[in-house]
């Protein structure tokens, strides 16, 4: 009986570790709505996606051949870009 309550914890342990590391590497939403709108709805909806592709990963137990986290990255890097996109439209104004 105390092996199984040590089994289980772990795993709780180790799913929430896993959960607190997922949230912290969401994409961030550091576009001001006010200033560039589009680029901010955009932003907000690269964080959407990324958190789908997360439900997904929980849902199919992490085992998808590294696509999802390739996707995850891709949506890192393009809020990434709209980011500097909106740095520029500053610059240019």
């Amino acid at each position: 009986m105390n092996v199984r309550k040590t089994v289980l914890g772990s795993v709780v342990g180790i799913g929430l570790l896993a959960g607190s590391l997922i949230i912290a590497q969401e994409p961030a939403r550091n576009i001001s709505p006010g200033r560039h709108p589009n680029l901010a709805a955009a932003q907000d909806l690269t964080t959407r996606a990324y958190n789908k592709i997360v439900a997904a990963q929980a849902a199919n137990e992490w085992d998808m051949d590294g696509h999802a986290q390739k996707a995850k990255d891709l949506l890192d890097q393009a809020n990434h870009e709209l980011k500097a996109a909106a740095e520029a439209a500053n610059h240019h104004r």
